[in-house]
């Protein structure tokens, strides 16, 4: 007599796609924190006017430009990886989360073509005026300033408010973690809109304080979906699980 018994094909169940959502969007998180050596290698760049009348090598400025663009990429990515998830609790905040990280990651972009076109300009000074020439580079650095306080500070607290509430609500991640993205986010945005109307001096260095915790929220949230993925939530109660592949094999008994 022969019977056909269902032998399991792997001893460990295969990820399942929400698995590797979660999976995908933690690292693009992570990814976003590859730009802090920028404070260093734009330090000369941004704090002597006459650096584009240098001849000193320019190489930590494209190595910035290169890690800034792929922070843009990848903050674009975490926005696109989740939207197909959080989307199930609030389609209009998931759709602004995507909106918001596309604008940070263009805003990105134009402060890097900024200081790489200062390279351009240093590697071609021809004739030029040398008082032309720093007052270009101040201008360019400026710009680059103001696109960074838009994207890189603006940005991630409208990111954290979008983001923080759909987390919160739908339970994915502990809710410890989104409540610092809700305390931050709008701490943030306070202290971005202060500086835009010039009360910067008076806030001291208490304007980059909300930093802290938006960070922390970015990374946490980072971590967790690497390590743990999403939790149980009513959302994802619906998606069907990847079940193991079954393997046949015809036993005579």
């Amino acid at each position: 007599m022969t019977t056909t018994m269902p032998i399991t094909a792997a001893k460990r169940a295969p990820m399942t796609s929400l698995r590797k959502t979660a999976l995908v969007a933690g690292i693009f998180y992570l990814i976003t924190f590859i730009s802090i050596p920028t404070l260093a290698l734009y330090g000369p760049v941004k704090h002597h006017r006459d650096w584009i009348l240098g001849s000193g090598g320019h190489t930590p400025v494209l190595v910035g430009g290169f890690l800034e663009v792929i922070v843009a990429l990848a903050g674009i990515g975490t926005a696109v990886t989740l939207y197909p998830v959080v989307k199930r609790q609030h389609e209009g905040l998931a759709l602004g989360f995507v909106t918001a990280r596309v604008l940070e990651g263009v805003m990105i972009f134009t402060g890097v073509v900024s200081l790489l076109s200062l390279v351009t300009l240093r590697q071609d000074l021809g004739g030029a005026n040398a008082a032309a020439l720093v007052t270009v580079g101040a201008s360019h650095v400026a710009v680059y300033n103001w696109t960074f306080l838009l994207s890189q500070s603006l940005m991630p607290g409208i990111n954290a408010v979008l983001l923080g509430t759909l987390m919160y609500r739908s339970r994915l991640v502990p809710r410890v973690i989104p409540v610092m993205g809700l305390i931050g986010g709008p701490l943030l945005i306070i202290a971005v809109f202060a500086t835009l109307l010039g009360q910067h001096s008076s806030l001291a260095g208490l304007a980059n304080l909300p930093v802290i915790p938006v960070a922390a929220w970015e990374f946490s949230l980072g971590v967790w979906l690497t390590v743990k993925g999403f939790r149980p939530s009513p959302i994802t109660a619906g998606t069907t699980a990847v079940s193991a592949p079954l393997a046949y094999e015809d036993v005579t008994v």
